[in-house]
């Protein structure tokens, strides 16, 4: 924009108001007034340029013709010309220029100017070709690690549901790249990613598609990165006419404070910006306030007023406008609250100033010590001197920032974050919420204030931007088909996992001894259960065995007392004293189910079980086939009397229950039964139990005391109707009706229930069975020894039996 040139005497009071005979805009006004601070600066140091005075130049010349089609090609906006991006100067000594802050435009007058060039925009690297364009500088430090910041800043706040709005062009490519790979390693998802081209006539095409991604989206927060001044800032503004309200992301070029006469309290809105951490100039709000309107051109105040029309910020009467001017620079930044502190640029073109005046200045002491001025008053005929100088120039500017134009590319710079609202009545708030330090130790980088306030109310509560509602501790996230990663489904975690973190890919399951709560939130330590003998189910089950058993020895103390009454020798009473005492231990082994198991019990209930019910069905089987003998044989030969008389029938039991004792010790030989703990029974219990081992030894087992019974039952049921007052048989067949009974209603049961109710079924399936034997056997004949004894004398019957 500018090219700076040092002469040996003082500068006119009026050059400036001589040389600026046009309007300058209004968005580069901050650069004139730079420009004029900087320059009056310098020349009123003495230790810097001594007798030498510094003044910029924007004059025409030859090189117009050639550079104003570029402007026509790059900068024309609107059907009218803005203030050219060059400014020509023709004295024979090598002046620098100033360039900025647009990329295009500065690349176009560099690859055209062989004169020295500084940059003063954010940091171009098209600009940084060493070898085509060794006389260009730059002044910026390159944005480095500005995607991390932004994307440090979207992780703090949670913000995973992005758009993104670039310019097409090599410098939005670059950060797309640069931002698409920091938000892939941090989780976060651009919603949309608009290139807006260049080029006016290709953008209004599309322009309509443009308005609607953005407005139809579920991203609250934007990020824009791209130049003023272009079809991208067309599109910023379309969209702020259209409503979009969303929070924007961006750099301090975009720190634009517009004059609204609306303000919505229930939409969160306004821009984030990330500006390079510069050091303040106080002497600058100063200069301006007290600029000398003799010296600098009052000509600006017209270019003032010129904007102040066409954004309506007063009235359009022209007669009114004819009246308006301004004394000074300070009454128009409190009535438009134009921002005191230097811009991004604005800085850097400060800095770029020091930077041609410490060239210069180096320049001449160096050719004061090698004796080599040629002309006493023309200094700088060697661009190429120059410029090999500005490259390695290292100083400290007026506010004390280290300045190093060798490194600017490599540099760790540090970030300023500001939040701007835009308020009523055209007022804006711009506000520090935190910085951003590269350099700092991972995590460590993102400093962002507790106290932030995001709307009018001083509300603290972080605005949205996601896909998906975050799934809450208690569920996991299933993502969809083909979609980003950032959109999913929560759903609630299964049985016995937990989650107790938010958005949770997988659930953890709880450990073995514990079990999730019914939020699935945490884990709970589980309790032990058992049958215990405390349980009420525990206590009478237990008393029900006694009873029984005690019962049982009744009855044998009954028949021993009595064993020589008919009904006590009818039918073997040797069988039926071996039929009471295994009913008594049938009884007693139910009480191995009850309490606390471990392995010893754990065997012994299977193996007692089956051992026990195996010789009270042979016995029954035993008296069965003894009562088809005496009376279903009704001419019995020699051979049948003798194995009637001499108890064959009572090797039924030995054999019966051998067999089972071989079937038992081959079940605890291949797979004996086992402590067992069942978390699945019983909700936020662990359920002690004794595991069967082999589930086919069980029911082989099962199935044959199933077969002995059902032999029983159908020799007693032929031998039913059998004429004699003593038979037994009804009382056998029914025994055996209810046995089966029990056992073929135990099976179902016992296979659909689990946990504790299993072994209650079991044990009452021990209790119910034996005491059917007991009742249907013993109790007719109990009745007729204790309350008939007249029926049990009848000489009929007397010497019947002698055995």
């Amino acid at each position: 924009h500018f090219y700076l040139g040092a002469v040996d005497k003082p500068i006119e009071d009026n050059f400036y108001n001589s040389l600026l005979k046009f309007r300058i805009a209004a968005s580069e006004y901050e650069f004139l007034l730079v420009m004029f601070f900087a320059t009056d600066e310098i020349n009123k140091n003495p230790y810097l340029l001594p007798n030498i005075t510094l003044m910029f130049s924007i004059i025409g010349g030859n090189c117009h013709d050639l550079l104003r089609g570029l402007d026509q090609a790059y900068t024309q906006i609107n059907g009218h010309m803005n203030f050219v991006n060059y400014f020509c100067y023709l004295d024979d000594s090598c002046a620098i220029g100033l360039t900025g802050p647009s990329w295009k435009t500065s690349l176009n007058l560099a690859m055209h100017s062989s004169m020295p060039l500084v940059f003063f925009g954010s940091f171009n690297p098209n600009l940084h070709d060493h070898d085509r364009l060794h006389h260009v500088h730059q002044v910026a430090t390159k944005d480095t690690h500005l995607s991390h910041g932004i994307v440090s800043l979207m992780f703090h706040f949670r913000w995973t549901w992005i758009g993104l709005v670039i310019s097409d062009d090599d410098k939005g490519i670059q950060f797309l790249s640069d931002l698409r790979e920091e938000s892939q390693r941090h989780g976060i998802c651009l919603a949309f990613v608009n290139m807006i081209p260049e080029n006016m006539q290709i953008y209004m095409t599309r322009a309509t598609i443009y308005d609607k991604q953005i407005m139809t989206s579920l991203a609250k927060v934007v990020i824009i990165y791209g130049e003023m001044n272009s079809t991208l800032e067309v599109s910023f503004r379309r969209w702020e006419n259209l409503g979009a309200r969303r929070i924007w992301i961006t750099t301090s070029q975009w720190d634009v404070i517009t004059n609204k006469k609306e303000f919505t309290l229930n939409l969160f809105h306004g821009t984030i910006t990330f500006a390079h951490r510069r050091f303040e100039i106080p002497k600058f709000k100063k200069f301006m306030q007290t600029m000398n309107t003799a010296k600098y051109p009052v000509d600006i105040s017209h270019t003032i007023l010129e904007w102040n029309y066409f954004n309506c910020s007063i009235s359009k009467n022209s007669s009114k406008m004819d009246h308006i001017t301004f004394n000074n620079t300070l009454e128009w930044t409190a009535l438009h609250n134009y921002d005191m502190v230097m811009s991004d640029e604005g800085y850097n073109l400060y800095n770029a100033v020091y930077a041609v005046a410490h060239t210069y200045h180096e320049h001449i002491f160096q050719q004061v010590e090698s004796q080599k001025k040629a002309k006493p008053k023309r200094f700088f005929t060697v661009c190429q001197q120059v410029s090999s100088l500005m490259k390695t120039r290292v100083f400290t500017n007026p506010v004390g920032e280290l300045v190093n134009m060798k490194h600017r590319e490599n540099q760790c710079t540090e970030y300023d974050i500001f939040l701007i609202w835009n308020f009523p009545q055209g007022l804006g708030l711009k506000v520090k919420i935190g910085s951003y330090l590269p350099c700092f130790p991972q995590r460590q980088e993102l400093h962002i204030s507790d106290d932030l306030e995001w709307a009018m109310g001083g509300t603290s509560v972080v605005p949205s931007s996601v896909c998906s509602v975050a799934c809450t501790a208690g569920f996991r996230k299933i993502h969809q088909k083909e979609t980003a990663d950032c959109c999913f489904d929560c759903v609630q975690c299964p049985e016995n996992e937990v989650s107790n973190e938010t958005d949770m890919e997988q659930c953890v399951k709880c450990p073995y001894d514990k079990y999730a709560n019914i939020e699935k939130t945490h884990c709970l330590s589980r309790a032990v259960s058992f049958l215990a003998y405390e349980d009420p189910l525990g206590i009478a089950l237990g008393c029900i065995a006694l009873s029984f058993s005690a019962i049982t020895i009744l009855v044998l103390i009954t028949f021993l007392k009595y064993k020589d009454t008919p009904i006590v020798k009818a039918n073997n009473r040797i069988l039926s004293y071996i039929l009471l005492i295994s009913l008594v231990f049938c009884f007693l082994c139910s009480l191995l189910f009850i309490g606390h198991p471990n392995q010893v019990s754990c065997v012994l209930q299977q193996t007692t079980f089956g051992v026990f019910f195996t010789v009270s069905v042979s016995t029954v089987l035993a008296k069965t086939i003894t009562v088809v003998m005496a009376f279903k044989l009704t001419t019995p030969g020699r051979r049948m009397r003798e194995m009637l008389v001499t108890g064959a029938p009572k090797l039924v039991i030995p054999i019966c229950t051998l067999i089972q004792f071989v079937l038992c010790g081959i079940w605890l030989i291949t797979s004996p039964p086992f402590i067992d703990r069942d978390i699945q029974s019983e909700h936020g219990k662990i359920v002690i139990l004794c595991n069967k081992g082999s589930v086919i030894a069980f029911h082989v087992v099962l199935g044959y005391l199933g077969s002995l019974a059902l032999g029983s039952f159908t020799l007693a049921f032929l031998a039913r109707n059998l004429p004699d007052t003593f038979n037994e048989a009804k009382f056998l067949t029914f025994s055996m009706l209810v046995f089966c009974s029990v056992w073929i209603t135990f099976l179902p049961v016992y296979h659909s229930t689990r946990g504790k109710v299993m072994v209650v079924v079991e044990v009452f399936s021990i209790l119910a069975s034996s005491a059917g034997l007991l009742m249907c056997i013993f109790v007719p004949k109990c009745y007729v020894i204790l309350v008939r004894p007249d029926s049990n004398f009848i000489r009929k019957y007397k010497d019947k039996f002698r055995y």
